[in-house]
């Protein structure tokens, strides 16, 4: 995918995502997310975040928590306190058009964190949220290739694998194979357990009990 691609993926995502959030109820702005000890609310606050400048950016380093993960889950939590549910979807979809991303990153973390965070807030909720395969073959291309900002632990699960898409053509590594659709194994790359009933091959099994075994350890 060209730049001029991956910000018109970006930006249909933040738009299909906005909708469905105006359309859920205040129960289910509280519910958790597939983002462990996140709710809907907090992931959604994460995403008006996305954004930031060198002095915002240094800002949220200075309220350091330990790790970028803590960093991050504290800055997604005060943030969703602030802001209303209408002033949450309002700043989301005010970033659409927009070629902004955080300061330190690429569009093409913006790109992984609107399709992952998109289904961290539709799957545990029951909804349906679209995620085109060329777009999430992109996403997953930059998240197992990420130096910096640090790579998530499942990426290191992941190298050992064969990963290859059955509705696009995409594969990458070596070793056992582990198929499915190509947004489950974005999904799987990035740590996210609810995509693995959706992968096979002579693998699966094996990366599911690494990815199960990594998201216990790191529960809080």
């Amino acid at each position: 995918m060209t730049p001029d691609q991956v910000w018109q993926a970006i930006d249909t995502q933040r738009a299909n995502l906005c909708d469905l959030l105006a359309d859920l109820g205040d129960d289910q702005w509280r519910q958790p997310s597939l983002c462990a000890g996140w709710t809907v609310r907090d992931v959604a606050a994460h995403l008006t975040l996305q954004q930031l400048g060198p002095a915002a950016v240094l800002a949220q380093m200075l309220k350091w928590r330990g790790s970028i993960d803590r960093t991050t889950a504290h800055a997604a939590r005060l943030r969703a306190t602030a802001l209303t549910t209408e002033q949450t979807i309002a700043e989301i979809r005010a970033t659409i058009g927009s070629r902004r991303h955080i300061f330190g990153v690429t569009h093409l973390e913006t790109l992984c964190d609107i399709l992952v965070h998109s289904q961290d807030i539709a799957i545990p909720l029951g909804r349906s949220l679209d995620m085109p395969a060329d777009a999430a073959a992109v996403a997953a291309g930059r998240a197992l290739s990420m130096r910096w900002p640090p790579p998530l632990p499942s990426v290191k699960a992941m190298a050992g694998f064969r990963l290859t898409a059955t509705d696009t053509s995409w594969s990458t590594g070596d070793g056992p194979t582990v198929q499915g659709p190509m947004a489950a194994l974005l999904l799987a790359c990035c740590g996210r357990l609810a995509a693995l009933p959706q992968l096979s091959g002579d693998g699966a099994a094996e990366l599911t009990t690494l990815l199960t075994a990594q998201s216990t350890a790191r529960r809080p």
